[in-house]
């Protein structure tokens, strides 16, 4: 079984992503991390994440150990993810790992569960439960503030609104494989949900499904 979970930048799908991985047992795949290690190793290089032979030669030949990297959480691996993540070529290089993981989930799973921006749409159309999670982007804007501060960085408010709503335009208005819900997927929108509300949604939504995938 695959579930494909979509949605943009803080909006808490990578936190029910993996919830969801744990409570069904399930392989999990954040492939955002996929173009964060691919950004980022175009900008350690001293490059432009926009320019496509250089980002194509990081995705051809990265390392699914990068994947590890904590500097992926940072804002500078976003802001660079958003832009290689617009280049086709960068996409079709990637497009194969993503789509094996979830035909062959490692480890003997019974499934896989993959969170990213067009999962539903592009990656694993076939899924057989598709969720795109979202919320207000202020309210996103202030979890990814709160996050940054937690993590002992510094952050304003405001720089990060700005960065959401310019990550937002560009992965919502991008030619190749643009954010947005599949026509069969359910939108939870978590805007005035804490994380354990949007899991209990999401695994009312999704169960019924694995339960009769199970018995089939």
């Amino acid at each position: 079984m695959i579930i494909a979970i979509d949605g943009p930048a803080a909006s808490g799908k990578g936190t029910l992503a993996r919830r969801l991985a744990e409570y069904f047992d399930f392989a999990y795949l954040d492939t955002g991390k996929l173009y964060r290690a691919v950004g980022l190793g175009v900008l350690r290089i001293g490059g432009d994440p926009e320019d496509e032979d250089q980002a194509l030669d990081v995705a051809q030949n990265l390392d699914p150990a990068q994947l590890d990297d904590p500097d992926l959480k940072g804002d500078d691996a976003a802001q660079a993810a958003s832009k290689v993540a617009a280049i086709q070529s960068v996409r079709a290089a990637l497009l194969d790992f993503q789509k094996t993981l979830a035909a062959h989930p490692p480890g003997g799973k019974a499934g896989a569960i993959l969170d990213g921006r067009d999962i539903g749409t592009v990656v694993c159309p076939e899924a057989e439960a598709k969720l795109f999670v979202t919320a207000s982007v202020e309210e996103r804007a202030n979890r990814r503030h709160k996050e940054l501060l937690d993590r002992g960085e510094t952050s304003i408010y405001e720089r990060v609104l700005a960065d959401l709503k310019e990550r937002d335009a560009r992965d919502s208005s991008r030619a190749v494989a643009p954010l947005k819900p599949a026509d069969d997927a359910t939108v939870i929108d978590t805007s005035q949900m804490n994380a354990d509300e949007a899991f209990d949604k999401a695994v009312e939504i999704i169960q019924p499904i694995y339960s009769a995938s199970a018995r089939d």
